[in-house]
């Protein structure tokens, strides 16, 4: 079983408003309503390709409440903790200012709350796959990702980390299976600027030094790199296609590769679901579907 973990999910408003003007009373031309957050996206998409999965995170309020609902709609499994306190948050995304958003704080998240996540995971299996993606809210532990890894290491469990700086540096130790810095964040952890596939490489064996056994690095544009626990480099162009939505394709790129992984034990072939999948949601409005990721793999 894959599991997700969302430490601050969200329901993202997805809007157009034509004539957008400051100061002035705007209206929506067109709406929808998502259930958003690294981790949920992820199970969307792993979902979207049939691989079973199952999310899990914090919902509050009245907000978390749709948020469930919404990820019961498209066909997510979940096992979300219900906290008392507080209301999950709302981002409001602008489609038509080149990625604007306006994301929420969330809720605060207490030590018991913690603790019952903690609980769930230890329930996890030899074989089994555990992504952690993205942020986390301010009440908690800047330690959590750490010390979820040195709770379960040991266990057979393989670790996916999706986030930057002292979140994704602090588990390295634990030999995570995956880890997907994009080419600015790993740029930023070496202070260097990457902007070829060649340049990434150095850097990705570093983190490999560092205990990463595979390090997956997407480029937007520019494609993406896998430098794979056998030391083999794999390195991927941009398939081409007119850019929709950048939302999510990060996201969509680990669950793609975890799919290619599930399929066929095969890196190679993972990384170029990964890639798919990332590119595939790029070009659409939404997380891509399996039709849609197959048809950009075939262009590969």
């Amino acid at each position: 079983m894959i599991y997700t973990v969302t430490f601050n999910p969200s329901l993202d408003y997805i809007i157009t408003v034509d004539d957008f003007r400051m100061g002035k009373t705007n209206r929506t031309t067109t709406e929808q309503m998502l259930p958003g957050g690294k981790g949920i996206n992820v199970s969307t998409v792993l979902q979207n390709l049939g691989v079973e999965n199952t999310a899990l995170g914090f919902l509050a309020g009245f907000v978390g409440e749709e948020i469930g609902r919404q990820a019961e709609k498209l066909g997510i499994r979940h096992d979300f903790i219900r906290i008392s306190g507080g209301c999950s948050r709302i981002n409001i995304k602008m489609k038509d200012f080149d990625g604007t958003e306006i994301n929420g704080q969330g809720p605060v998240i207490s030590r018991k709350d913690v603790g019952q996540l903690m609980e769930k995971l230890d329930q996890l299996k030899d074989g089994d796959i555990l992504v952690l993606a993205g942020s986390i809210p301010g009440s908690m532990p800047p330690s959590i990702y750490r010390d979820i890894l040195r709770r379960l290491s040991g266990k057979g469990i393989r670790f996916v980390v999706d986030a930057t700086k002292e979140l994704l540096m602090n588990v390295l130790e634990y030999a995570p299976f995956l880890i997907k810095p994009n080419n600015h964040e790993l740029g930023e952890i070496f202070g260097v600027e990457l902007s070829t596939r060649e340049s990434v490489v150095p850097y990705a064996e570093k983190m490999k030094e560092k205990g990463a056994q595979n390090v997956l690095v997407s480029m937007a544009g520019e494609g993406a790199v896998l430098l794979d626990e056998n030391g083999t480099v794999h390195m991927l162009p941009a398939p081409q296609g007119t850019l929709v939505n950048a939302v999510g394709a990060g996201d969509s790129m680990v669950a793609g590769f975890l799919a290619g992984w599930d399929r066929k034990h095969d890196y190679d072939y993972a990384f170029k679901m990964g890639i798919s999948a990332g590119s595939a949601s790029a070009f659409s409005e939404f997380l891509a579907t399996e039709e849609e990721i197959q048809k950009v793999y075939e262009m590969l």
